[in-house]
């Protein structure tokens, strides 16, 4: 039983990914054949569609990285307030 290998794409290739399918579509091809042409799956599609639909690719550059940060930006607020406990904790004289 083979499986196929996850790939990632960038936000460029998916707003590119994106254009081709309505070409595609335009051009009279049915969803399914366009599905296989890119290589995606039709809940990869449509989520794509959701998130990047109508965006250049800048645009969808721009989105990804301002998610990482948003990311990491959470993850040192998290950090902090564990140490806000810790220090609360030690304050108390629980220890």
């Amino acid at each position: 039983m083979s499986q196929k290998r996850k790939k990632r794409h960038s936000p460029e290739q998916i707003v590119k990914k994106l254009r081709d399918a309505d070409v595609m579509l335009n051009t009279g091809k049915d969803v399914a054949a366009v599905l296989q042409a890119l290589e995606i799956s039709e809940a990869t599609y449509h989520r794509w569609r959701a998130q990047y639909g109508g965006m250049k690719a800048e645009e969808a550059k721009r989105l990804k990285q301002l998610e990482d940060e948003n990311k990491r930006l959470k993850e040192i607020v998290a950090e902090q307030q564990l140490d806000i406990k810790k220090l609360k904790h030690l304050t108390e004289g629980n220890w």
